[in-house]
């Protein structure tokens, strides 16, 4: 269990959430907590090299910041190793090049300072996008213990994956939830159409989907929901009802991307969001 959680910080108070939610991750998981704070710099606002005393200012402003999230940190989870950094640089760039060697990456959704504008949108869903293992933007409510993984077609075995795992590890009920629409071509064919055996057909598809993971995790309480609507507003509605929601990530070494549906449900969430792609590296 040597790749530790990472998580940003800035000092607002998104990213304070975001700290604390990390250490209850890392305790959890029996992981060690690492704090990263960027301080970055705006090449049309400041000289390429500012003057000795502002760089000292920014060193202790950002030591500021970093003392307080460990203390943060320490308050919450006192048997939880924590280590941190504070390094002049570009946010992404650097949350990007930590979480290669992290188990997984947390984020506020809005920050200050070296994580401004930090709106899904900006810094979140680019680590979402980019990140090399699972993503996890705290925002919404955080207090509830209910777990939720959305899946598609096909299922997503990553998401399923870390779904069972976070369930198991909060002694939580795991909810597989599966949106649906009619398909067009059974719309416009004219043909009736039996609602009851359509969503029979998708009920089998999700337990056929998730039945190894069940076998792995017995321990357990899923429930299947299936939902006739739009993915989106389902999963977003769902949010509403439990402490984490878990999605997929289409997102590829050299093309990232999001999936629709989680580009949708990062931004329209009530409850903090795992982003779950399988890491590249291989200490798990």
């Amino acid at each position: 269990m040597t790749e530790p959680i990472i998580v940003g910080a800035d000092g607002s108070r998104h990213a304070d959430r975001a700290v604390e939610w990390a250490a209850d991750e890392a305790a959890r998981r029996n992981r060690s907590l690492h704090i990263v704070h960027t301080v970055a710099r705006r090449p049309y606002d400041i000289p390429l090299y500012p003057p000795r005393d502002e760089r000292e200012a920014e060193a202790r402003a950002g030591q500021q910041v970093i003392d307080a999230a460990e203390k943060l940190a320490g308050a919450r989870q006192p048997g939880v190793h924590v280590t941190s950094e504070v390094v002049a640089a570009g946010t992404v760039p650097v949350l990007c090049d930590r979480s290669a060697r992290a188990f997984e990456t947390v984020v506020g959704h809005r920050g200050l300072g070296g994580f401004a504008s930090l709106l899904l949108g900006s810094v979140g869903l680019r680590m979402a996008e980019r990140a090399a293992g699972p993503v996890v933007i705290v925002r919404g409510e955080t207090g509830r213990s209910e777990v939720a993984v959305g899946i598609g077609d096909a299922g997503d075995s990553a998401a399923l994956e870390y779904a069972f795992e976070a369930a198991s590890l909060r002694g939580a009920r795991l909810r597989v939830v599966r949106a649906y629409q009619i398909p067009d071509r059974l719309q416009r064919s004219g043909e009736p159409i039996s609602l009851r055996e359509l969503e029979e057909s998708v009920r089998w598809q999700v337990i056929e989907a998730h039945a190894p993971w069940r076998r792995r995790f017995p321990d357990v309480d899923v429930v299947e929901e299936i939902i006739r609507d739009h993915p989106v507003a389902a999963l977003a509605e769902v949010s509403r009802q439990v402490g984490l929601l878990v999605v997929g990530s289409h997102a590829g070494l050299h093309a990232p991307r999001l999936g629709s549906v989680s580009h949708g449900i990062v931004h329209h969430s009530h409850c903090p969001v795992a982003v779950a792609r399988a890491p590249r590296s291989t200490d798990r």
